[in-house]
């Protein structure tokens, strides 16, 4: 049989899932199937999911999805939240074995400290830190200036300023201030 004729043939998604989407629930955090837990070191990869993983997996991501429609990340294409950081943040946290100690943000957290001192990350770009209303603040100010600047009288205000640097050498005489000051 070629390759291609088994690639497009219909994939069958029932025996790897005894239970249908619509039948399968989110566990609770730290929930884990009725039964005796499978040793960890034995049981099949669908066993280790069921009782070691998706117990603390899948709250930690539907908390993900409440977040991110807090943050308002499905209404725009661009966004500064980062699933990625509120996962770690979140599952550290609720981790079972730091059941009694307290909250620690991300970049607290030991992992990632030493994860970024070496693979530090860009800063985050400012359209996305500043509100709509800080932006448009900021980009009536910039117009407002610019503005101004067009006028005649600040044009030959502007000239009048420069010709008397040139003329009086500003820039030599700022530079040999400095030099005295740091010479002190």
């Amino acid at each position: 049989v070629p390759l291609e004729a088994e690639m497009l043939q219909p994939f069958p998604m029932e025996q790897f899932f005894s239970a249908s989407a619509a039948e399968y629930q989110l566990p609770m955090l730290g929930e884990v199937p009725p039964g005796e837990p499978p040793d960890p070191k034995k049981c099949s990869p669908r066993e280790y999911l069921e009782f070691y993983i998706f117990p603390v997996l899948l709250p930690g991501l539907a908390e993900l999805l409440h977040e991110a429609e807090k943050e308002k990340c499905f209404e725009g294409k661009r966004t500064k939240f980062i699933p990625s950081d509120f996962l770690t943040e979140w599952l550290y946290n609720n981790n079972p074995t730091r059941k009694d100690e307290s909250f620690t943000e991300l970049f607290s957290i030991p992992f990632v400290k030493d994860w970024l001192k070496d693979h530090p990350r860009p800063p985050i770009p400012l359209s996305l830190l500043l509100s709509e209303e800080e932006a448009s603040i900021l980009i009536q100010s910039f117009w407002r200036g610019y503005r101004v600047r067009c006028d005649s009288e600040i044009q030959e205000l502007r000239k009048w300023q420069k010709k008397l640097r040139e003329e009086r050498h500003i820039t030599e005489v700022v530079k040999k201030f400095w030099t005295k000051q740091e010479a002190k």
